[in-house]
């Protein structure tokens, strides 16, 4: 059971960070990406049917989280309660600049909430990938297993960090790249005409960058946290992560090369997948890494609720997961392919 919780959570914040990764994507290149209103239009409608369900996976990570390890949740929302609160706002922000947008006809409503899609399309992406360095390198737990994280200290990893550090910077730099890319290869997959065209090009500039990325977060993940490296050793099955990572880059590469659009998205989905199982990995069976010498970190056993209470409640998700599986199914289904260029709507 305590593995299995686990790696419930793991895969749905995988689930999420697949499905609403291409909609901040979208965002983040939205200003790049489009020239005229007819080609925004079609860029927020290559993703307004689907974003706001795609936001399900991260409540459901949250409760999840809430349900199977209330100790875990209550010390990350004590010790993340800035950052936590203006991600919130973030996410409030991309809804109202993706549904109010198109209310008004006038250029400066529609130039500042589109203005605003990026803005909290970028901040989100970049938070999150913060948000994930934090915990792969650890936080200063005290005795109480409660932290305070100021939102900088002297920008380096160790005993008291901030929310920023050399390390979190880099992984806020390779979220918002990555997807960036996962972003391009939707729009390439789901538009047509320029933008289309312009979608392709900026993959094919990106793809570079997440290359350079992810090649430098292996030694900086082990600079910053020395024992991240521990559980490849332990369990060879691991390494299947890294080889996933590998793979699915040049798989990128070449269904790109060979206009193979699905394929790239794909590919794009499972570096992303594999990128968070290898974290998930290289943490196992810690859930929250502490910093302070004095205080043991947060793991499984010392956070997992009741053995009752999470054999009722894997019933309870196991229904709930299959009912959003089915929404996401049809939603998709009814909505697919491509956006016309000069449409107010589109689906089947």
């Amino acid at each position: 059971m305590d593995a299995l919780w686990f790696w419930i959570v793991a895969v749905m914040l995988a689930a999420y960070v697949v499905f609403d990764g291409f909609d901040l994507g979208v965002g983040i290149l939205y200003p790049f990406v489009t020239r005229t209103e007819d080609e925004r239009q079609q860029a927020i409608r290559s993703i307004g049917p689907v974003w706001d369900g795609n936001e399900v996976w991260l409540l459901a990570a949250g409760g999840t989280l809430f349900f199977a390890f209330p100790l875990v949740y209550a010390s990350s929302f004590s010790g993340f309660y800035m950052p936590l609160m203006i991600v919130l706002w973030l996410l409030i922000l991309r809804g109202l600049a993706v549904e109010l947008r198109g209310h008004f006809k006038d250029p400066l409503w529609r130039s500042f909430f589109g203005g605003l899609f990026f803005f909290a399309s970028t901040l989100l992406a970049i938070f999150f990938g913060a948000a994930l360095a934090n915990v792969v390198r650890g936080v200063p737990l005290g005795a109480d297993n409660y932290f305070f994280l100021p939102l900088w200290t002297n920008w380096r990893t160790g005993a008291n960090p901030g929310i920023l550090d050399w390390y979190t910077v880099i992984g806020g730099v390779m979220a918002l790249v990555a997807l960036a890319l996962h972003g391009a290869l939707y729009l390439t997959l789901k538009t047509e005409g320029d933008l289309r065209i312009r979608a392709r090009s900026a993959a094919n500039r990106l793809w570079p960058l997440v290359a350079i990325a992810t090649v430098l977060a292996v030694p900086a993940t082990v600079v910053a946290r020395p024992d991240s490296l521990h559980n490849y050793h332990a369990h060879p099955v691991a390494l299947l992560s890294p080889i996933g990572v590998a793979v699915s880059l040049i798989s990128i590469l070449l269904a790109m090369r060979k206009h193979r659009e699905l394929g790239a998205f794909i590919s794009s989905c499972v570096y992303l997948i594999a990128m968070l199982c290898g974290a998930a990995a290289g943490l196992y069976p810690v859930l929250l890494p502490s910093t302070n010498p004095a205080t043991a970190s947060i793991t499984i056993a010392s956070s997992i609720a009741g053995p009752h209470s999470l054999k009722v409640g894997l019933v309870w998700w196991t229904f709930g997961t299959l009912l959003a599986m089915m929404y996401f199914c049809i939603v998709y289904w009814l909505f697919r392919g491509k956006v016309p260029e000069h449409a107010d709507t589109y689906g089947h």
